[in-house]
């Protein structure tokens, strides 16, 4: 299995980030940067959270339904990699610039 660079602990990324709570009942695991290619590259890069199926799977939350959810998980992922790597790195794996 894929070691997340995002997280020490199996929780729910967005319950811990949004309310604080730790999360640990039906998670899922999600590639931040999904797509064929890029799935495989997220994975490697240790792009991956821990999400519950509210938030991951489950409309209107799940980030699978929610662009503002998907966007925060996103430049997340972006501003986690660029700590050990430049912004060109990341643009040239994943083609663009999520940090708006």
């Amino acid at each position: 299995m894929t070691k997340s660079i995002m997280q020490d602990k199996k929780e729910c990324y967005l319950c811990r980030k949004f309310y604080g709570i730790e999360m640990q009942v039906g998670l899922e695991l999600h590639h931040i940067f999904g797509g064929n290619a890029n799935r495989k590259l997220s994975g490697k890069a240790g792009l991956v959270v821990w999400l519950c199926q509210k938030h991951h799977n489950t409309p209107p939350s799940g980030v699978h339904f929610n662009q503002t959810n998907m966007n925060i998980l996103r430049k997340d992922g972006q501003l986690k990699f660029e700590e050990t790597h430049s912004r060109e790195e990341f643009i040239k794996i994943f083609g663009r610039n999520y940090i708006l």
